[in-house]
């Protein structure tokens, strides 16, 4: 099963790569993947630090195509409002959704996921 790897997982790993040693299972198993939005979250930092390898080896990552369904979406924040679940962002939201529509789980130290369980059946990993 492939594994979406959340931006929250992938600062930790180039804060201190030692710490996540499931990270590296992930990535020598070759179950990670990555979407257009988790991207977006972390080349502009990268950039900034001129980090261009480790951008390339993103930007190689298997990456999943977003298919956002916006009506999902607002029901999935409906479903957390209605739960007393607030400030899930509209990013997590997508990711869900994506993670959701392709059968994966996601990886994240991101306490939303863990919320956004419970309501919408995705898989997390820890």
């Amino acid at each position: 099963m492939s594994v979406l790897v959340d931006t929250s997982v992938w600062i930790e790993y180039f804060r201190n790569r030692d710490s996540l040693e499931r990270l590296d299972f992930i990535i020598d198993e070759n179950l990670v993947v990555i979407n257009d939005l988790i991207l977006a979250e972390l080349i502009p930092f990268l950039k900034i630090r001129k980090q261009g390898k480790i951008i390339e080896l993103l930007n190689n990552i298997n990456k999943l195509q977003l298919n956002i369904n916006w009506d999902e979406i607002i029901g999935y924040q409906v479903k957390c409002l209605k739960k007393g679940i607030n400030g899930v962002g509209i990013p997590d939201l997508i990711i869900a959704q994506n993670a959701k529509q392709n059968d994966c789980e996601i990886y994240s130290t991101d306490k939303h996921f863990k919320l956004l369980k419970s309501l919408i059946s995705i898989k997390i990993t820890t």
